[in-house]
């Protein structure tokens, strides 16, 4: 069920050139689920959603991951309301496309920009409460340096045993030994076992729905594919 409040809000960091991680305290602790994601009420009518970044253990205190370039006044309005209010009203949590925690099925986390928010949430959760179960992370994105936590997540690889990260981007150099490219193709090609998978994916909601009809003629149920975005397209 969510709920309306207003967080005291701060931009904690700059993660890539045009992404910044905002963190709000929330004025009680709030039961959120691995994946959801929560409205910033600009207006009556202007509500704007932004996956949770945080793992669900996290109750009083969200990030998020906000991309806004000067052409995205969506996003960027945003920032400037943190910036000169220091506050944001929100309604949270929202989302179906949840981490199903009880699953043994493999799962697949596939992320475009900044998107990866809502795979960061889900993969947190996961290493906190099963590890055990095999996950992989594709995370899309134009350039390396679009890959705001690429080497934690290469950490983490190397870390847990059931965990693997694949990072693909569109535009790399000779000294990039990962796959380039669109992200879901990278999947289609590594991920032998993908009819049997769990398929969590967040993106332009373009991608998202190439993704789901690619995957779909692939033998992938469509019942194993979760992302908000699926409702809308």
């Amino acid at each position: 069920m969510s709920q309306q409040m207003t967080c005291k809000a701060d931009i904690s960091r700059q993660l890539a050139d045009a992404v910044w991680e905002v963190r709000l305290q929330l004025p009680q602790p709030v039961e959120f689920k691995a994946g959801q994601y929560l409205m910033v009420v600009m207006g009556e009518r202007d509500k704007r959603p932004f996956s949770i970044a945080s793992c669900p253990s996290d109750k009083s205190e969200w990030l998020l991951h906000v991309g806004a370039t000067p052409d995205n006044s969506y996003a960027m309005e945003v920032l400037d309301k943190v910036r000169a209010d220091g506050e944001l009203e929100i309604d949270a949590p929202d989302g179906s496309a949840f981490y199903r925690q009880e699953s043994t099925q493999p799962a697949v986390l596939i992320a475009g920009g900044t998107g990866f928010s809502y795979a960061y949430s889900i993969l947190q959760q996961h290493l906190r409460l099963s590890p055990e179960r095999s996950l992989s992370l594709y995370w899309g994105a134009k350039s390396l340096s679009d890959l705001y936590l690429h080497d934690e997540l290469e950490r983490l690889a190397g870390q847990y045993e059931h965990f693997d990260y694949h990072p693909v981007v569109e535009d790399a150099d000779n000294d990039w030994s990962y796959s380039i490219g669109l992200v879901h193709h990278a999947v289609m090609a590594r991920q032998k076992n993908l009819p049997d998978c769990e398929v969590y994916m967040a993106g332009r909601f373009e991608m998202v729905r190439v993704i789901r009809d690619d995957f779909v003629a692939k033998g992938v149920p469509l019942e194993n594919l979760y992302g908000d975005a699926l409702s809308f397209i």
